[in-house]
């Protein structure tokens, strides 16, 4: 098969399925939201902010440096072996880390003892993130497998919604759910992996550990600096409001990251492709990113406005419960511009040109900035201060990346012929 397409295939594959994966989650979220209640809900979305921080640290930036090597190696079975059980093993010994101080802290610390169920069967997120190896099907560029894979989860999710969760007593099946879910389609891709792309399971040598680290390092600094003012805003808002405060928030939230999540078959498809590229020809990757930067800001931008002028109807279509939401949309309705520029500057670009370091450090600065917000907005101003350190945050990081591009002379939103 050719580049282009296996680009157009991958690409279309991707985003037909990534319109599934949309829309289900627009049927279940106005039936949780008005079968739980914003307090339940509330509970639910901090029980996966929380569990947030284990996936990201489980990731270790994996699922963007071993998707590269994997690129590069896919017509090398040996070598795909090593790097797949490599990867597999020093993120199964993050998972066991993960478990046992998530047990600790949800047995000791008295804010989530009363809750401890939820956090546990929501761990389940984690083991299932571990157990599907997204890197490796973005690197062999089958994203076809991906996308099958991501709907059988979200099937077993929105169906069994429908079917067990009919109150509020029963919110705990909706954490259940949502790992067995993402443990389903992680035991499905183990099997694929090793069945029908015959990669072996191997014994990584000490340097094949070493060197996921070491490559990781800065990607996974950078996973976690960033969740300081992504994850972290449900979090922190959770300690100083209600469970009902965080549900307005998170349905707002959810709703432009649904939203912007449509750039997703874009991203994943183009990545791979431009580490490629790269080897090539730089002048013809930085046309390629040029265009993929227009197409980003048109689309993403659109649908900014669409969500500022429709809130009360999005809001509405949830359930009239959620009233209290329609503000805070209207000032997170920039997200999808934002996250898309973001996306553009940060991975395709700066990962792909080797600035993961650089990255690192933008993304440090963004969490001091988001700190010194949380402090300052937060404990006054509850939801709406959450909102507004959302945005500042992440529009101050991708105003940093293009302005190191910028120095760089790396100017892809300039037309180019």
């Amino acid at each position: 098969m050719s580049t282009k397409k296996r680009l157009i295939t991958n690409f279309l594959s991707l985003a037909s399925v990534q319109g599934l994966n949309f829309i289900l989650p627009l049927l279940t979220l106005p039936y949780l939201t008005t079968v739980l209640g914003p307090s339940k809900f509330g509970l639910i979305s901090w029980a996966q902010a929380f569990i947030q921080y284990f996936i990201q640290f489980t990731d270790y930036g994996f699922n963007l440096v071993a998707t590269k090597d994997v690129s590069l190696a896919r017509e090398d079975k040996r070598r795909l072996s090593v790097i797949f059980s490599t990867v597999m093993l020093v993120r199964t010994v993050l998972l066991l880390i993960s478990f046992l101080v998530l047990l600790i802290i949800v047995y000791t610390i008295p804010k989530f003892q009363g809750d401890s169920l939820v956090y546990v069967l929501t761990f389940g997120m984690v083991i299932g993130n571990v157990l599907f190896p997204v890197w490796f099907f973005q690197g062999i560029e089958h994203m076809k497998i991906i996308s099958i894979l991501n709907v059988i989860s979200k099937l077993v999710f929105t169906v069994g919604i429908f079917v067990f969760v009919k109150e509020p007593s029963q919110f705990l099946y909706v954490p259940l759910l949502n790992s067995l879910g993402y443990i389903v389609i992680g035991f499905v891709s183990l099997y694929l992996i090793l069945f029908r792309y015959k990669v072996q399971l191997v014994k990584p040598s000490k340097d094949d550990i070493m060197y996921q680290l070491k490559e990781g390092w800065h990607i996974f600094v950078s996973n976690i600096v960033t969740s300081l003012y992504t994850t972290s805003n449900v979090f922190i808002l959770g300690f100083f409001a209600s469970n009902t405060i965080v549900g307005y928030y998170a349905s707002a939230e959810k709703i432009v990251k649904a939203i912007s999540s449509v750039i997703a078959p874009l991203i994943q498809t183009v990545y791979p492709f431009l580490s490629r590229a790269l080897q090539d020809s730089r002048e013809r990757t930085m046309w390629i990113l040029n265009r993929i930067f227009i197409l980003v800001t048109v689309t993403m931008g659109i649908l900014s406005l669409l969500v500022g002028l429709s809130t009360e109807t999005l809001v509405h279509f949830l359930s009239p419960k959620y009233e209290p939401t329609i503000p805070l949309l209207k000032i997170l309705s920039v997200f999808p511009l934002i996250l898309g520029w973001a996306n553009v500057f940060g991975i395709l670009t700066m990962i792909n040109l080797d600035y993961k370091k650089e990255l690192s450090r933008i993304y440090i600065a963004g969490s001091i900035l988001s700190i010194i917000l949380m402090v300052l907005l937060i404990p006054t101003f509850k939801e709406y201060g959450t909102a507004w350190n959302a945005v500042l945050t992440e529009g101050f990081v991708t105003l940093l990346m293009m302005i190191f591009l910028w120095r760089k002379g790396i100017h892809i939103w300039k037309w180019r012929r």
